[in-house]
């Protein structure tokens, strides 16, 4: 396979698509619509996936597994979460195949072995999680219950593209319960808090914490929360949501507590998730025309060590040398592959690497252990530098933290020149087709007028960032009175 790259500003959709092919993340699959995660891909979301996991058991969260397969009776249950997802549900009529009697080697469905009930296969889990809930939930002692579970979801699109949009994902989702308003909508807001500290500190990329417009808010939920990151493209990318429910599902599934005072009431709940759509997130926020660009906080691979020689007698020499350093950075905590094989030279193999976003690569010759040096090549700059064997790896070690704010200051600033401010409907057409980016712009606060910005543009009110400032202005569309303003973007 060719791993020529299209550039960014021929395609950038194929040079997204390269990128995730030929950086070996992802593959297609048989399935339409799914995809083959890979190895390196999947190293990339286990490294992403434990450390949220370790955030979330950090707030007093433990982990369960629900059913794959939801009743769809169940799944009727809170209309406007069922009405929501309908028209991406695959479902379960039958249970067995047998063979076709009328073709030999073929099979056919068994129409003897229709279920009594269809399946909707999980699109998200509210409902069967809720129903559980019910015979979990007595009283106000088995309050709150602070569960998440590492879950594959379906949502049958009909437009995908690898970890962006694909029918099959992998993702998590809490599901917590609560005695009041008050503690449901902290633990709403806490979550979208750990998921901003992931992204930025993890991810490196940084993101506008705001509330959803009724419009796009989570189907049943009283308000979602949200993170909103920028891509290269200047299209936005929702990274997460967090979602609070009030006691919608409770009462769909009459789910109800006695309290201290010994009356019922209706249990309060939250949901939040992010899912491998991150990992799009990360390659169209960070990446450029050579290759991925990896956060070394969740690289796969942190460093790759590349021995430089010519004939056999000289590779014991570097080989021990390459075991040193690589005992010293396994002692630190750093990733290490000391890449020997024969079977690339040298330049193939640093264009490999670089292509896969290795942070770091160090390369080793006999004149450079001579010397007491190695070849040091930081991957998000492409800088070069010869540096002293003597401290080599506590001086990766910073240097990856390095790369790591480096990565994210480039993020930042990128974003930040690219929110512009718009004050009437041909400006704010204008900096959509031209400049693209987040566009703050009065709203009129009405559903009628959302809908139809969206229709004429194409964009939609990403979020009302939190602690906006109030502002008083007319609506780009209607003119009618706004208070503040809130961010349009086109979207993935």
């Amino acid at each position: 396979m060719s791993k020529e790259l299209t550039s960014r500003a021929t395609d950038y959709s194929q040079w997204y698509n390269d990128l995730v092919i030929k950086g070996e993340l992802a593959d297609y699959s048989a399935v339409r619509g799914c995809m083959v995660i890979k190895p390196y891909g999947y190293a990339l979301w286990e490294n992403m996936r434990d450390q949220l996991d370790r955030m979330f058991k950090e707030t007093g969260h433990v982990n369960a597994y629900f059913p794959l397969f939801v009743p769809k009776s169940l799944f009727e249950a809170e209309e406007k979460n069922a009405e929501g997802f309908a028209k991406e549900c695959a479902v379960v009529t039958h249970y067995r195949l047998k063979n076709d009697p009328a073709n030999p080697g073929k099979l056919i469905v068994d129409p003897e072995a229709k279920l009594e009930e269809e399946l909707v296969i999980r699109p998200t889990s509210e409902a069967i999680i809720w129903n559980t809930y019910k015979g979990w939930i007595q009283s106000y002692r088995d309050l709150p219950i602070l569960v998440n579970q590492w879950a594959n979801v379906v949502r049958w699109e009909m437009r995908t593209r690898l970890f962006l949009r694909t029918a099959e994902f992998l993702w998590q989702e809490g599901h917590t319960a609560h005695a009041s308003k008050e503690e449901a909508i902290e633990e709403t807001k806490k979550m979208l808090e750990v998921y901003a500290d992931f992204v930025e500190h993890y991810m490196a990329v940084p993101v506008i914490k705001g509330v959803k417009t009724a419009n796009e808010r989570f189907a049943g939920a009283e308000d979602t929360y949200c993170i909103e990151a920028l891509m290269q493209d200047g299209k936005a990318l929702q990274a997460g949501t967090s979602h609070f429910l009030g006691q919608n599902f409770a009462k769909a599934f009459d789910v109800q507590y006695l309290t201290k005072e010994n009356k019922q009431e209706y249990v309060w709940a939250t949901s939040w998730g992010v899912s491998t759509r991150l990992i799009g997130a990360l390659i169209m926020a960070h990446s450029d025309d050579q290759g991925l660009i990896m956060p070394p906080r969740i690289a796969p691979l942190q460093v790759v060590i590349i021995p430089i020689y010519k004939g056999e007698e000289s590779k014991p020499v570097i080989d021990a040398k390459a075991s040193m350093l690589i005992k010293e950075l396994k002692s630190l905590g750093i990733s290490v592959k000391y890449d020997d094989s024969d079977n690339a030279r040298p330049g193939w193999k640093f264009a490999e690497y670089e292509l896969k976003g290795v942070p770091v690569r160090v390369a080793m010759g006999l004149r450079d252990i001579d010397n007491n040096v190695v070849e040091l090549a930081r991957r998000d700059t492409k800088e070069k530098s010869a540096v002293s064997f003597d401290g080599l790896a506590p001086y990766i070690k910073n240097l990856l933290e390095d790369i790591q704010q480096n990565i994210f200051n480039r993020a930042l600033a990128f974003r930040n020149e690219n929110i512009r401010e718009a004050n009437s409907w041909e400006e704010f057409v204008n900096l959509l087709d031209t400049k693209a980016g987040f566009v703050s712009a009065h709203w009129d606060g009405t559903s009628e007028t959302e809908e139809k910005i969206k229709e004429q543009t194409k964009a939609t009110i990403r979020c009302i960032p939190l602690n906006n400032k109030q502002e008083e202005g007319k609506c780009i569309l209607t003119g009618n009175p706004s208070s503040q303003r809130v961010l349009f973007a086109r979207a993935y």
